[in-house]
Order: C-alpha cells, then structure tokens, then sequence
C-alpha cells in the first residue's frame, strides 16, 4: 500500500493505512495481486504473451514453461520437471501457494485426461443450473431453439419471474466456455433481460431442457495438425425489431476448435454483403490474435490461414481493390482484411452454405441439421470408460 496522491505526509513518507483483511470487491485488489505476481515472475526470466497478459512465457537453454494466471488461479505446463520443481521452491519463498498436482479442475472446467486428447466440460456447473431452475425432473430435448416460435396467449405466465431469468441466463454465458452448441441461444436470450416476457421465458426453458439431456457433453482437445482454419457467417437483418445482423465465427486449430463468437452488430447493415463483410473482419481479427498467440508457443504459420465465407460477394469485395462509393460505410473492414489479404496472413475462400460450420452460431436450425453441424464443432460426450456411453 501506499499513501494516495495529494495526501503524501512529509514527515513519514512510508506510513500506511494496515490493512488487516482484504474484502471481495476491492477493486484495485485484484490489479495489485496481478502486478505484484507478475512482476515477480518477470524478474524470474518469464516474458509477458503479446497476445494475452495473463500468460508469462519461460524460455531458456531448452527449457520451456507457460503459467497462466487468473487472479489467484495459475496453471502451469512445461517440458522440464526438474525446472519446475525450482520454480515452485521460488515462489513458495515469495508467496503462499499450493501445489495442486496434475490438472483435473480449472475455474469450473473439468479437464478429463484420455491416452489420445483431454476433454474440457463444465457438467457440474451446468447440472446446478438446472436445478436452480427447478427442472431436475423435466423431459429433455434435442434442440435448444425453436425455428418458429409458438403462438403465446396474452394471459399465457412466464414459467421464470425476470429476477431468475437473468441469473439463468448471466449462469449460460459462462456455460458457453465449453458449450458452442448453446451460444447462439443463449445470447438471443440474453438480448432480453431488461425485459424478458412469457415468449422469452418459454424459450429458456427449452433451453435449460436440452443441456439436462446433454449434461454430459464437452469439447475435446486432441492431437492433430496445427493448421488454423476459421468459419465466418452472418444472419443479415436476423433482429425483426432492430434489423440488426447476427455475426458468428469459430476458429480451429487442427480438429480442436479453439475460440467462436456470437455477437449482434452494433448497426444495421443494408445488405447481406455488408452484414457478412463485418462477420469476415470480426473473424480476421480473432485469427490474427490467436495467430500471435500461437507464435508465444513457439508454433508459427508460415502460410496464409484459411477464413472460409459462404457469400460470394463477400469474397468479391474483400479481393477487389477497387473502392466503390456503396462501401464506403464498410471502408475500416474492408482495409483490414484486405491488408491481412495482401500480407498474406489470411486466404478468404469460398465454402456452400451446407458446409458452413458458423451457421450454428447465427442463426435457429431443424434439429437435423442442428445435429451434424454441432457434431462439426467436435462436441462429444464425455466418456470416463470406454464402452460407457
């Protein structure tokens, strides 16, 4: 702690006020913890990832170790025990710390470890959701969307008050880390909380419906290729109030999928080329952070990584250099993905509308097709024992 700016006492420059405990909600704390943490570790040999804070790289004589930090959780992985070892006796003389051995839990993930690949899954939390909810005895369903929504009667009530339909709904987003099969939904809820009706209520509970059949799915990590491979799409005047387009992207790593978003544009666009172009630079930005990321890694990418985009006229614009007047409201993403373009960093190709991957993240689909493209996302249940599932 130090004495606040304004209020330094000349006379005893070093006193402080004694902080006997530290409350949950200190806003600094937090800040202070990471600096202070970090600083250390850098005085160690870590560097700082120019991709993300959170994650201090180790280098030196063929050791290598990455610790990811969030607040006080830290994950460590390396290729030299012996290192390790070292690291933790140092930061034991600094701090108090536990070593928690192999990694089995990371802030509510469980990490279940195979011969081949490990699978991320969030089965706990998603259960006491369920229960939060009161539909532990519920039937369950095998798409969390409707395509078209059921007529409500005006007196029909809403099966959850608003106060409990934005707890649910603030408990998805966080279940969304490992389920992609539920984020389109759960941000089309969430769209709504300042003023869920019957209609929104109806839908979170199918919603709540089809993750208690599917408690058990997670996304696996596997052992393949490193090649980077992104799928970008929009849903263009998606909002029947506002107009606004849904963008939705996922990226890949080999057969791991790595990173996905689903957002609603912040304006409306007046075409389905303009909606899909902000969709394509959303994309295009995400692939070169996680490109940097990787780089921190020690994995580069020699070659372009393919962003593939189901709109011809998208692709069009992004390759022509030609500027026209009718894009003009489009210019800053059209510069940046065709900077990235002639960098080479990126090579936009064409894919059919029923190869394209996205399409679950911006938009309802039938239950079929629901099915094949999560499939496509590497969703699997989470097996402990061959032959269990």
């Amino acid at each position: 702690m130090r004495q606040p700016k304004g209020f330094e006492d000349p006379a005893n420059p070093n006193y402080v006020c004694r902080l006997n405990k530290a409350i949950y909600g200190l806003r600094q704390a937090p800040r202070q913890w990471y600096t202070t943490f970090t600083t250390f570790l850098t005085q160690l040999g870590f560097t700082h990832s120019q991709a993300d804070p959170s994650l201090l790289v180790f280098r030196q004589n063929n050791v290598e170790m990455y610790l990811l930090v969030y607040v006080d959780d830290i994950l460590l992985t390396d290729n030299n025990s012996q290192a390790v070892t070292k690291l933790m006796t140092q930061l034991n003389s600094r701090f108090t710390m536990k070593n928690m051995g192999t990694a089995h839990q990371f802030l509510g993930i469980k990490i279940d470890t195979f011969p081949d690949k490990y699978i991320l899954s969030q089965s706990v939390y998603a259960n006491s959701i369920v229960q939060m909810a009161g539909l532990q005895r519920c039937n369950s369903v095998s798409n969390p969307s409707f395509t078209k929504l059921p007529l409500a009667k005006p007196d029909d009530a809403a099966y959850f008050d608003a106060s409990m339909y934005r707890k649910l709904i603030g408990s998805l987003q966080y279940l969304t880390l490992t389920r992609p099969d539920i984020a389109y939904t759960a941000n089309s809820l969430s769209q709504h909380m300042h003023n869920p009706t019957a209609s929104h209520s109806f839908q979170l509970k199918k919603l709540l419906r089809y993750i208690k059949g599917t408690l058990e799915f997670g996304l696996p990590v596997v052992r393949s290729d490193l090649r980077l491979r992104t799928f970008s799409d929009a849903d263009w005047a998606s909002d029947p109030v506002s107009r606004k387009s849904t963008s939705g992207f996922c990226t890949f790593l080999g057969d791991t999928i790595v990173s996905w978003t689903v957002k609603k544009q912040t304006t409306v666009s007046r075409s389905s080329t303009e909606s899909e172009y902000r969709a394509l630079a959303s994309a295009t930005a995400e692939t070169i952070w996680i490109r940097r990321l990787l780089a921190d890694f020690g994995i580069k990418h020699d070659s372009s990584v393919d962003i593939f985009c189901d709109n011809m006229s998208t692709i069009a614009l992004a390759n022509n250099p030609v500027f026209h007047a009718r894009t003009k409201h489009i210019e800053i993403d059209q510069r940046f993905v065709r900077d990235h373009i002639q960098k080479h960093d990126i090579r936009l190709l064409p894919i059919s509308t029923i190869d394209q991957i996205a399409d679950i993240l911006t938009k309802p689909l039938t239950t079929p097709r629901f099915k094949l493209l999560r499939s496509k996302l590497t969703i699997v249940q989470n097996c402990q024992f061959e032959g269990e599932c």
